[in-house]
């Protein structure tokens, strides 16, 4: 019982220190596309340091205990999966937002987002079906859920697409009020 708990407890590191370390990389990642770079160096250092630490417990004589690579490689899939719902919790930045309503709903979509605080452009374009009017409208990642919500009330079946805007000057954008 004494030798398989140092082992449980190594393969349990490997396992923990990747799935920090792997939950820092989807972070690293974000900050960089975000453009916050000094904040991405640091935890790019932090992530680094956690990594080699776990790999070398993983190399620490050789490659043939199969329980170290399966800790890595779980810690691997366990530590993206966990950054990339701390990403979403966090909503870190802008989406562009295009609606393309029936021609009747634009202008009660337009208003409705509208009366919530949301800056909202119309434009005329041409689709397969003739002349439309699409919706474009910038707003941050973490008012995505409140804009769609809004869209759902208004129109359930109406088309949008959502982007990701890695820039934003000026603008419309709700002001945050308490109970909100």
């Amino acid at each position: 019982m004494e030798l398989l708990t140092p082992t449980i407890g190594i393969y349990l590191f490997i396992f923990f220190a990747r799935v920090f370390d792997m939950t820092l990389d989807v972070l690293r990642i974000l900050m960089l596309m975000r453009d916050r770079r000094v904040l991405a160096a640091f935890i790019g250092f932090c992530e680094v340091t956690v990594f080699v630490i776990a790999l070398n417990q993983v190399l620490t004589g050789g490659l043939n205990d199969i329980g170290k690579v399966i800790a890595y490689a779980g810690g691997f899939a366990t530590g993206n999966y966990f950054g990339s719902l701390i990403e979403h919790r966090l909503a870190i930045g802008y989406v562009s937002l295009q609606i393309f309503p029936q021609h009747c709903q634009c202008s009660l979509i337009a208003e409705g987002l509208r009366n919530r605080g949301f800056g909202v452009t119309k434009v005329e374009g041409e689709g397969r079906q003739g002349k439309r009017t699409i919706l474009f409208a910038s707003l941050k990642r973490k008012d995505l859920k409140l804009a769609v919500k809004i869209l759902d009330e208004i129109s359930p079946d109406v088309f949008f697409t959502v982007s990701d805007a890695k820039n934003i000057h000026g603008g419309t954008f709700p002001m945050k009020r308490k109970g909100y």
